[in-house]
């Protein structure tokens, strides 16, 4: 069943409890430590992490807008191509000329900025989602992320994307 944004509240936790497991496949996936993580927003099939849910300040007091981080190296590889090939652009294009999309996209934005806020306030990025919502298209592992963690039909350009690399990951199948 697809979900709309607008009987999606948002969430009243931060996602799964992160194990130490976790911590260490993350450090495996990112090749470092990983910094402010609150919780598993998405899992592989096989139950690694594939997006995790990130504080809007780090431990170091940093402030970070990313609240959906893409972890899982396939997702990333995907994203990354996807960049590469110039879709964000194309879909950058299609906000200015797509009256329905650009407002779905708008919603995709506030519940954004509604999960994060559901985990601090940070007055520094208050008002400023991330992977260029609601204007543009940015990062599409930001976008593949939130569309990943908040389930179809919250981020139409992050669910496009999911699709779209499709031939080169797709969360249904284990990669790992």
């Amino acid at each position: 069943m697809t979900h709309s944004i607008d009987d999606r509240p948002p969430a009243q936790n931060p996602g799964e409890a992160v194990t130490e497991e976790d911590l260490r496949v993350l450090t495996e996936q990112l090749g470092r430590e990983p910094r402010g993580v609150v919780g598993v927003a998405a899992r592989c099939v096989c139950g690694r992490p594939t997006v995790v849910r990130t504080a809007p300040r780090l431990p170091d007091g940093t402030p970070f807008p990313t609240t959906y981080y893409l972890t899982h190296p396939g997702a990333v590889v995907a994203a990354s191509t996807l960049e590469a090939n110039g879709v964000m652009k194309e879909m950058t294009d299609r906000l200015a000329e797509d009256e329905e999309l650009a407002a779905h996209y708008r919603r995709a934005h506030e519940h954004y900025l509604a999960e994060r806020e559901a985990l601090g306030h940070v007055e520094e990025i208050a008002g400023i989602s991330a992977g260029g919502m609601p204007a543009r298209v940015k990062c599409l592992h930001v976008l593949m992320g939130h569309a990943l963690a908040a389930g179809p039909g919250v981020n139409p350009l992050g669910d496009e994307a999911l699709e779209r690399a499709s031939d080169l990951w797709r969360p249904d199948r284990c990669t790992c």
